[in-house]
């Protein structure tokens, strides 16, 4: 290949390297501009690309959905994924946070939707928005707001007249709101695609020709609002003809679209999971989640997204369900509380860079050319001419063999591909990138114990210590919730009612009462027997609370499942409670406004002498929600309204219980969690920002591997991790919610727990692990020098590095370990081996110590001198970072 052939290969990647710095740097100091982020351009496509300003274009995009965090977290979010390689970000519009009431809106706070695109466009980065209006997404009811399904005669997501005129209106604000702020790209703002629908393929057989004319209907609707940018539908073969039907899941490689004429677009990357109460976490190798990015570009797509780049928080009661946790981690590049997952995230960062390199290439071709290489290996090659003249030139190497090596030979070159993997030939003759080899830093999150702010003076904590665990405080008040009907806004009906008909889910909570007289005669049969009365309920979903007089006889937990549950009447009369409680509404699957909640079926008492009672037969007085919602005793208005009492220490766990203290901000900038594992389970708020839900539920011990083998096709329940424990015990609190003092922490704690042990800790990623080999590729940044763009350098002579890097406001305080040579071990277990540069830990101090980031050679260049002639060496590193004292931290 030529000199000119190379360069164009990699200039367009060199001008994107130096961009990236400075719009970083302008995003911190001017995170909202005024007026466009762009020069006004068009996109379009055809069938090898989205087509932008006249040019087509391999894109990566990344997921965030901007109410799982704050609007404090917004800009960094989108650094981050700037950072790591990503062209657009992707995100739902959520129906039900924007429109919580009929005819009202709400673009405030987290759901300041304009605000979020302008931090995009402001970050120079391309949207994807995706309207729906139904989003799945694991949020509450998928994202429809529940007022919906009250609307006389509505069938949702069919042909059906009240559906479509409320979606229709619901799609045009929304477009219409883009289109006043300014924020399409032929206005000059971010916005290149829209997203109508989602997924609808999966459910439209339910619907039948009506579920056929709704896609028709929802595809002329959307082009009809003149919004000047393609619309896609996922998941949709029947998508119409002008629009893009797109994949969605773990891997998209052999996806084509039902048009020769349509681009392959991916708009979901699943490269985790969700997760359930008592369920593992989810996990999928970085190996894996590179492999399939890299097939998917190798064969023939254009447009990949990231589901979820950044996952975040479920705050308040918007997790979908039933049962997801708060968390909505989702094992994603970026953590829930926004920090780098690593090595995930780095690895990623390398394969967009090395896509990019071959960018010149890809979108010269219309096609690539197709070589079998062996009996599980193929590679596809790409030819063009270059943009501004000469010859481009990539290829893809893929090993599809889920378990040996393969040795091939391509355009006249041997090469080694490890299973399951791809390697990619920027110039179709070196090795820029293996999907399998991950020379990224591995990052080790530290919970810790929160330090207090300097010069706080609160009196109102008192941390105590136990066992090196800082306590929240050990001043705690509390208050009893009734149990039963408390207000005047009850109601009286013959019959047993649905939940959501009632609450219209407004509160989880819903109590039943109802009056059971027992006789004499009744005592004696059950003595007799030995037998107990029983509540008996064909079915019933999440959680159902029984109580006789105000005393709790039993739970039952689960979906749609049968509740039998003893019981115990005194004689006489007798209030029988009936508590039932939502964990999530249905965001997935047909017929969503029919699934409800509450119970189903027949519901009776069982077990009387004179036979069953019909409880759908008996007058039931119906209460919505908990007196301490009511009456918003969590907020810092109303809080003191309340009659707290003084906890003692000493006090036994005790269920329907509110419990608040004050706690001071920890010291520092890192995330800051709730360690809520001493609780049960209920609901929390910080200064009246609603954490979340919390549940101490156990995961099973069972279905987690020792090791994970990235190896082989992906699915939830591999790799998973965290079996035997507590599904999630950390929530989420963001610094922007808190206060430096006096932060207000209120409880609704159900089933009894012990607030003394809560504690605030901070989150961090305090350990950074390298261990980079000396047969790794070239760093993928030196791509991009002038030495190799002007030929005075090859690539071939460039050793590996390895970069470390901390987080920001935080730099490299230690090197705890550190080995150039034959090293064993893993993060946090490394040790010497045979063979070792005695000047290791020396060589990575004085490059590191004190910086934010940092390069190491891996060469005896580098470390003056060859430990071991003849034998492969890799470099081993654990460092320690800590938070910066100085605002002139390097980075290097």
């Amino acid at each position: 290949m030529s000199f000119n052939s190379m360069a164009e290969s990699i200039r367009f990647f060199s001008l994107q390297w130096q961009i990236l710095s400075l719009t970083i740097a302008l995003l911190v100091y001017f995170p909202i501009v005024s007026g466009s982020f762009f020069k006004p351009f068009n996109v379009s496509y055809d069938h090898r690309a989205l087509i932008i300003a006249g040019k087509r274009r391999m894109l990566v995009s990344a997921g965030i959905h901007y109410p799982r965090a704050t609007p404090e977290m917004w800009s960094d979010l989108i650094a981050k994924s700037k950072e790591g390689g990503a062209d657009v970000i992707q995100t739902y519009v959520f129906w039900s946070g924007h429109e919580p009431v009929k005819g009202q809106y709400n673009f405030e706070g987290r759901y300041d939707l304009v605000k979020f695109v302008k931090l995009i466009g402001s970050s120079g980065l391309y949207l994807h928005l995706r309207i729906g209006p139904y989003v799945c997404a694991e949020w509450n009811f998928g994202g429809f707001p529940v007022w919906l399904r009250d609307i006389p005669g509505i069938e949702f997501r069919t042909d059906n007249e009240p559906f479509k005129k409320e979606m229709q209106k619901f799609v045009t604000k929304i477009v219409d709101l883009m289109r006043e702020a300014k924020l399409f790209c032929w206005q000059g703002g971010p916005i290149i695609m829209l997203q109508i629908e989602n997924e609808y393929g999966d459910v439209e057989k339910s619907y039948g020709q009506k579920g056929k004319d709704y896609v028709k209907w929802a595809a002329s609707m959307a082009l009809g609002l003149g919004a000047g940018v393609p619309w896609v539908m996922c998941k949709q073969t029947d998508a119409p003809q002008n629009i893009i039907d797109a994949c969605n899941g773990y891997y998209c490689d052999g996806f084509k679209p039902n048009s020769q004429m349509k681009p392959i677009l991916w708009t979901e990357d699943w490269d985790g999971w969700y997760t359930k109460w008592g369920g593992s976490l989810p996990h999928r190798p970085a190996e894996d989640l590179a492999f399939a990015v890299a097939r998917f570009y190798q064969r023939g797509g254009s447009f990949q997204n990231y589901y979820m780049y950044f996952g975040g928080t479920n705050f308040g009661r918007t997790s979908g369900g039933p049962f997801y946790i708060t968390s909505y981690d989702y094992d994603a590049p970026l953590d829930e509380y926004g920090l780098r997952s690593e090595p995930k995230w780095g690895h990623l960062k390398d394969l967009h860079a090395a896509i990019k390199l071959c960018e010149p290439a890809l979108v010269a071709a219309d096609a690539p050319q197709y070589r079998k290489l062996g009996s599980n290996q193929e590679a596809h090659i790409y030819r063009g001419d270059g943009e501004t003249g000469g010859k481009v030139c990539a290829a893809f190497l893929a090993n599809i063999d889920e378990h040996k090596s393969a040795h091939v030979k391509f355009n006249g070159q041997s090469y080694t591909l490890l299973p399951w993997s791809v390697s990619i030939l920027p110039d179709c003759r070196h090795v820029a990138f293996n999907t399998a080899k991950v020379g990224a830093q591995t990052s080790v999150k530290t919970v810790e114990s929160a330090r207090p702010s300097l010069g706080s003076k609160s009196i109102l904590q008192k941390v105590v210590r136990q066992d090196n665990v800082s306590y929240i405080s050990k001043s705690w008040m509390a208050l009893k919730e009734p149990i039963g009907i408390w207000g005047e806004n009850n109601f009286t009906f013959q019959g047993l009612l649905e939940h959501l008909n009632v609450t219209k889910d407004r509160s989880d909570y819903l109590w039943h009462k109802t009056r059971i007289t027992v006789s004499e005669d009744d005592i004696s049969f059950w003595k007799k027997n030995g037998a107990n009365p029983t509540v008996s309920i064909d079915s019933m979903r999440d959680v159902l609370r029984v109580f006789v007089n105000k005393q709790l006889s039993g739970s039952v937990v689960g979906h749609w499942v049968k509740a039998v549950q003893p019981v115990r009447f005194m004689q006489g009369n007798n209030d029988l409670l009936l508590l039932t409680q939502t964990v999530g509404l249905q965001n997935y699957g047909a017929f969503l406004e029919k699934d409800g909640a509450g119970f189903r079926g027949k519901a009776k008492l069982t077990g009387f002498k004179n036979g069953d009672m019909d409880l759908a037969k008996s007058s039931w007085t119906y209460q919505v929600g908990l007196k301490g919602e009511a009456e918003k005793i969590y907020t810092v208005e109303h809080n003191e309204k309340a009659e707290w009492s003084t906890l003692e220490t000493d006090a036994s766990p005790s269920i329907f219980m509110w419990y608040k203290t004050y706690f001071d901000t920890p010291a520092g900038t890192d995330p800051v969690v709730l360690d809520l594992e001493s609780m049960g389970k209920g609901q929390a708020w910080v200064n009246g920002h609603h954490i979340g839900r919390y549940w101490n539920i156990i995961s099973q011990k069972d279905g987690c591997e020792r090791t994970c083998d990235y190896r082989g096709a992906y699915y939830s329940d591999k790799c998973t991790t965290n079996c035997g424990k507590p599904t999630q015990t950390r929530y989420h609190v963001p610094r922007s919610w808190l206060k430096p003092s006096s932060n207000l922490l209120v409880l609704f704690e159900e089933t009894g727990g012990n607030p003394f042990n809560i504690s605030v800790k901070t989150v961090t990623a305090g350990i950074l692990c390298g261990q980079v080999s000396e047969s790794l590729y070239p760093p993928l940044r030196k791509w991009s020098t002038p030495a190799y763009i002007n030929g005075t350098m090859s690539i071939n002579s460039v050793a590996p590095e390895m970069y470390l890097h901390c987080e920001d406001g935080h730099v490299i305080s230690s090197i705890e370990f550190a080995s150039y040579g034959t090293p064993r071990g893993s993060c946090d277990r490394f040790s010497i081996g045979k063979c070792h540069a005695s000047n290791s830990l020396s060589i990575v101090s004085e490059a590191c110590k004190g910086r934010t980031s940092c390069f190491i050679e891996v060469s005896n260049t580098a470390f003056r001198s060859d430990p071991c002639s003849g034998t492969l060496k890799t470099l081993a590193v654990m460092a320690r970072c800590s938070p910066s004292q100085n605002t002139n931290d390097l980075s290097f």
